[in-house]
C-alpha cells in the first residue's frame, strides 16, 4: 500500500474487538480511520494540525489506542524536541477515539474536553507513541450518561513513549459525555 508523504512509514494494525458487539456505525467509524487519505481528510477538515504534525493512529480496539507524534521540523521546538501542545494534541487523540467509539451508535450523546494536564518527563527527541488503555472507562461513561440523563465525566489517560519505551509524558483528558 502507497503511503502518502504526511505519514511516516511505520505500519498501521487495526483490531476490532469485539466486533460482534459493536454497533455497525462504530465499525464502520473504525474502518475509517484506518484509511490514511480518510483519515488525513479527517484531520484536514476537523483538526489541522493532526494532519500539519502528522500524526498516525497505530492501532485501535475498543479498549486501546495508540497514537504516533513523529520527530520532525512541525513537530519541533527550540530546543530540538517535540513541542509540548503537539504531545499534548497526540495524548488527547488517543483518548478521543476511545471516547469517540463508546459514542458512536450509543444514541446522540455529545461529547466535549471539559479539562486538561500532563506531566513531562523525558525530552522527546524521536517519535512518540502514546498509549490510552481507557476505553472500557469512556463506554461506561456513555452507558451512565444514557442510564441517568446527566452528564458525565472520565479522566482519561494516555502515556507517551519513546522507542526504548522510556516514558516522556503522561496527559490526562477529561471528557463530558451528555445524552441529548
Amino acid at each position: 500500500m502507497r503511503r502518502l508523504f504526511f505519514f511516516d512509514s511505520l505500519p498501521i494494525f487495526f483490531t476490532h474487538f469485539p466486533l460482534k458487539n459493536l454497533h455497525p456505525s462504530a465499525k464502520k467509524y473504525l474502518d475509517d480511520i484506518q484509511s490514511n487519505w480518510k483519515l488525513y481528510l479527517y484531520f484536514l477538515k476537523n483538526l489541522p494540525s493532526a494532519a500539519w504534525w502528522g500524526l498516525q493512529i497505530k492501532s485501535v480496539s475498543t479498549n486501546k489506542s495508540e497514537v504516533v507524534i513523529p520527530y520532525r521540523w512541525q513537530t519541533k521546538n527550540p530546543f530540538r524536541s517535540i513541542y509540548f501542545a503537539a504531545l499534548v494534541g497526540a495524548g488527547e487523540l488517543s483518548t478521543g477515539v476511545l471516547a469517540n467509539l463508546a459514542r458512536i451508535g450509543a444514541g446522540n450523546i455529545s461529547m466535549l474536553v471539559v479539562g486538561q494536564s500532563a506531566e513531562f518527563f523525558k525530552k522527546a527527541t524521536a517519535s512518540i507513541v502514546f498509549t490510552c488503555l481507557e476505553g472500557e472507562k469512556a463506554q461506561m461513561a456513555v452507558q451512565k450518561a444514557i442510564e441517568t440523563k446527566e452528564p458525565q465525566t472520565v479522566k482519561m489517560e494516555s502515556i507517551g513513549r519513546n522507542a526504548q519505551a522510556e516514558i516522556v509524558c503522561k496527559v490526562y483528558i477529561t471528557w463530558s459525555f451528555k445524552a441529548k
